[in-house]
């Protein structure tokens, strides 16, 4: 009977030991399944919290072997912060109630370096009972670094678009503004022809010649920050330039202050429009005066100079305005270039003007630099390319030369109209004008036309750059003058038509037009 039994046993304790086989082979592939995966922290944990496995994902990214961390409390990963905040206890609630656990946030590695983590955490029953948890951890700090990036770039980007809407708000008030000056400062050419020796009546006009350029120079900012300025670049030697602004910078330095130069010999040629050129120095000089509350010595310097670290490399011409004044707070210097960014009082300053510089020195292919001891100085240095094409030279004075011959003046506005008739009449044109371009077409075909003069923004669907493309395909022997305040449209006819600012002054028109070619 006993080797009847043992004989029916046999089968039974061979399958169990097959199971168990299976069983231990099945839990070893796991094991080492788990313990091999490097890319993430894979450990169990039990009930309360204790770190009962540890894989080699979990060594390669929080840096304890399993000798050093079997036995800790896994809190020990959390920042001090979190464990005072109860935040380990809590997640571990959490996995028991609902069943899984899902962080992102900081965790702290061996040595007490800090990443960002990925984290889950799943509870393990066993009969009903719970034995413990499973938890995984991921390293993703570089992919959060990569969504920040992103989303400042982001952020940039709707900033960039709120500045473009405002530029172009800005750029309409400064394209109505610019007519406004064109009759102001054509109506003062009309009085100082007429006027009497009255002292009174010639001080009123000077005053509102001098009114009239600084709106203008206002305007120049505004159009600059709007990015609808068209420019005219053209070579220039700084040395015989600044001759001609000496005294209009000693009055932007006004009493108080003392104007130095320190200008090498021989300097390179550099290539600017003019009027923005101007326009900085201006605006450098003025910001100086104004941080020279007690007077001071401003110098204006020049030199030239090789740069070899990038981003700008090569041969520069380096023009500094440095004054003696109260200096930069560190914590403003990073913000002096933003567009209506001022430290100055209401009244006393746009936030224009060195922003005006900036734009100036990037759209002339270089930059602008500043130093500042906080109580001492500051200086700007503006870095300018060097220019291989020679400057032309310019005469001391604006001569007007007149003129014969019908001009056909295209210009919708009324006013601006009848300046720029009175101009052109006392340049001993005869004009026909015209409100729009289909008009103007009609007006040529009628013959008799010796200029076309336009302005470029006009109602209609044919603006006045279209107009000169038109006529250079019909009457390509026909000089065309164009005039703009403001256009996106000027930046595609420069070199291909003559483009003449407003305001423009009388001695301006008539060198304009004796440059077209006939």
């Amino acid at each position: 009977m006993m080797k009847k039994r043992a004989t029916k046993a046999g089968p039974f304790m061979k399958k169990k030991r097959n199971q168990e086989r299976d069983l231990f082979e099945s839990e070893r592939s796991f094991r080492l399944l788990v313990e091999g995966v490097a890319d993430y922290a894979l450990y169990m944990l039990d009930p309360t919290g204790m770190i009962t496995s540890w894989n080699i994902g979990g060594q390669r990214i929080k840096g304890y072997s399993p000798s050093e961390i079997v036995g800790q409390h896994f809190s020990r990963f959390y920042t001090d912060a979190d464990r005072a905040n109860g935040k380990p206890q809590r997640a571990l609630q959490i996995a028991r109630e609902q069943g899984r656990y899902e962080d992102e946030g900081w965790r702290v590695r061996k040595g007490g370096h800090f990443f960002w983590a990925s984290v889950v955490i799943d509870p393990i029953y066993e009969n009903g009972k719970l034995v413990g948890f499973a938890k995984i951890t991921r390293d993703i700090t570089e992919r959060r670094d990569a969504q920040l990036k992103l989303e400042q770039m982001q952020k940039q980007l709707a900033e960039s678009q709120k500045f473009d809407a405002l530029g172009q708000l800005t750029g309409g008030v400064a394209h109505d503004f610019n007519n406004l000056l064109m009759i102001i400062s054509g109506s003062l050419h009309t009085l100082k022809k007429n006027a009497t020796d009255d002292a009174k009546r010639q001080r009123a006009i000077t005053a509102i010649e001098t009114a009239t350029r600084r709106g203008a120079a206002l305007t120049s900012q505004l159009l600059s920050f709007a990015r609808r300025q068209s420019v005219n670049p053209q070579p220039i030697r700084f040395t015989e330039r600044i001759e001609g602004l000496r005294e209009v910078l000693g009055a932007g330095i006004g009493s108080a202050g003392r104007l130095a130069y320190e200008i090498d010999r021989d300097l390179w040629p550099v290539k600017v429009d003019i009027a923005e050129f101007e326009t900085a120095l201006l605006n450098l000089v003025i910001n100086a005066r104004d941080a020279m509350p007690a007077g001071g010595t401003v110098t204006i310097g020049a030199r030239n100079v090789i740069v070899s670290e990038p981003p700008h490399v090569g041969d520069f011409v380096a023009i500094s305005i440095e004054d003696t004044g109260i200096g930069i707070p560190p914590d403003v210097v990073g913000k002096i270039f933003d567009p209506f960014f001022t430290t100055k009082p209401v009244g006393k300053g746009t936030g224009l003007g060195l922003s005006q510089v900036h734009g100036f020195a990037h759209q002339a292919g270089g930059t602008v630099k500043v130093e500042s001891d906080l109580g001492k100085r500051t200086r700007f240095t503006i870095l300018l390319p060097r220019e291989d094409a020679k400057p032309m030279r310019e005469t001391a004075d604006p001569s007007i030369s007149g003129g014969a011959g019908t001009v056909l003046l295209v210009e919708d506005n009324p006013d601006v109209a009848s300046v720029s008739i009175s101009l052109l009449e006392q340049l001993g044109y005869r004009v026909r004008r015209v409100a729009d371009a289909d008009a103007a077409l009609r007006e040529v075909e009628l013959d008799g036309i010796d200029l076309v003069f336009t302005d470029i923004v006009m109602p209609g669907k044919m603006d006045g750059l279209r107009l000169a493309h038109h006529l250079k395909e019909v009457r390509p022997k026909l000089p065309v003058l164009l005039a703009t305040g403001y256009s996106d449209a000027a930046a595609h006819a420069r070199g291909e038509f003559p483009i003449l600012r407003k305001p423009y002054e009388i001695h301006e028109l008539s060198a304009a037009i004796a440059k077209l070619p006939r």
